[in-house]
């Protein structure tokens, strides 16, 4: 039987990162993983150029950015390893990045890159990776030493760190290990749902909107009301199901099923003042107006909702004008549901964090860590969740 100062099992961005930093300290460390394939989510993301992390990210202030029962939780982690201490170890890996808007950065060539990079992390600490092998079961001795049962045999450690990550995009081998493992040894778990997911709406009331799939446009997005209202500027595509693109995926974290979103198509625009002086002085349709405030597929399947919309915009009334200006800049649909896990980039709940320690992410069953996603921590689109990932890993790595 073999033994380890510490078992980590899932071979992904947390995973891979921990492992690497307690093997170059000196732990003896093992990473298990039941897929033959490592940080798939890495290798998929941001277009297949992986987000690593965002400029934006305020170490006196990062929970602003992220989602759970306690936002405060992610407070220490993230401002003991900032985006700033990632990007100066993808600098010395003589990685090229560039950044988006909003502080997104992207490798310049690919993501394997990056995954690349966390496995020359690991041989640099002699970490040994095992894979593909499947843990069984897992107990404790009375000795307080865990003991794992693997596809390749019984291992032994004092330390296990869970780094399995959430439910989200089944494809590339997510399973609900890690919740299950929490369960089995008595920690709390926050109900779980997708986040980062594209919004779906019925069939009858999405008809007039279909024919828009595929049309682009920033807009102004927001959920929920008084203490609860979050609200977003980003980009909305339309998609043949619903609404997707990253406005739609930043606000489907705070969505809950059965309320409204609301939508500003305009959100650069004084429509009523625009439509008021097109009155005055244009003898062109609506609908020819409007498409030089919108785009001109969106105002034509917009004007098709109302007769007194569907003609020059001189001869229309002022109180027509007025509630296709109240229409544009305010409109409240419900979702009926997302596109599930299937499409989710992150999973929202997970691991108590009422049972884990900030400093430490030691759980309060003792030598079992839990770290990245399978955390109730959730970050926003554009780089954030893989940063908890650096962030909660390198806390971990350090306590053990």
């Amino acid at each position: 039987m073999q033994n380890f100062d510490a078992i980590v099992i899932g071979a992904g961005a947390a995973g891979l990162f921990c492992a690497g930093i307690a093997g170059q300290r000196g732990l003896r460390v093992l990473v298990l993983d039941h897929s033959d394939k490592v940080a798939e989510k890495i290798r998929i993301s941001g277009g297949g150029r992986a987000n690593f992390t965002n400029r934006e990210l305020d170490p006196q202030a990062p929970h602003k950015h992220f989602l759970g029962a306690n936002r405060h939780f992610c407070r220490s982690a993230l401002s003991r390893y900032t985006p700033a201490d990632f990007i100066a170890l993808v600098q010395r890996h003589d990685i090229a990045f560039h950044e988006k808007h909003k502080g997104q950065l992207f490798c310049d060539r690919s993501a394997d890159d990056l995954i690349q990079m966390l496995l020359r992390e690991c041989e640099a600490g002699g970490v040994q990776r095992w894979q593909p092998c499947g843990v069984k079961a897992i107990r404790q001795g009375g000795d307080g030493v865990y003991e794992l049962d693997t596809g390749r045999g019984t291992v032994r450690s004092r330390a296990v760190v869970i780094a399995t990550g959430g439910l989200s995009i089944p494809k590339i081998g997510a399973t609900d290990f890690g919740y299950r493992i929490a369960t089995q040894f008595g920690l709390r778990l926050v109900e779980t749902r997708p986040g980062l997911v594209p919004l779906t709406f019925d069939g009858e009331g999405w008809a007039p909107y279909a024919g828009l799939a595929g049309l682009a446009l920033p807009v102004r997005i927001e959920t929920g009301e008084k203490k609860t209202r979050m609200a977003f500027l980003e980009d909305l595509l339309f998609t043949h199901r619903g609404l997707s693109g990253p406005a739609v995926l930043q606000i489907s974290s705070y969505w809950r099923e059965g309320t409204p979103i609301r939508l500003d198509l305009a959100p650069e625009a004084d429509l009523p003042a625009a439509l008021a002086r097109a009155k005055a002085t244009s003898r062109k349709l609506i609908a020819n107006e409007l498409a030089g405030l919108v785009p001109s597929r969106l105002a034509d399947a917009w004007v098709q909702q109302d007769a007194d919309w569907q003609r020059p915009v001189s001869e229309a009334s002022d109180k027509a004008l007025a509630r296709l200006a109240e229409r544009l800049s305010r409109w409240d649909i419900t979702p009926t549901g997302t596109e599930g896990y299937r499409k989710a980039e992150v999973t929202l709940g997970g691991v108590d964090t009422r049972d884990l320690s900030s400093q430490t992410l030691e759980s309060k069953q003792p030598g079992l860590y839990f770290i990245g996603e399978v955390v109730d921590v959730t970050g926003w689109l554009g780089g954030y969740n893989f940063q908890w990932a650096w962030a909660s890993a390198h806390a971990c790595a350090q306590a053990l």
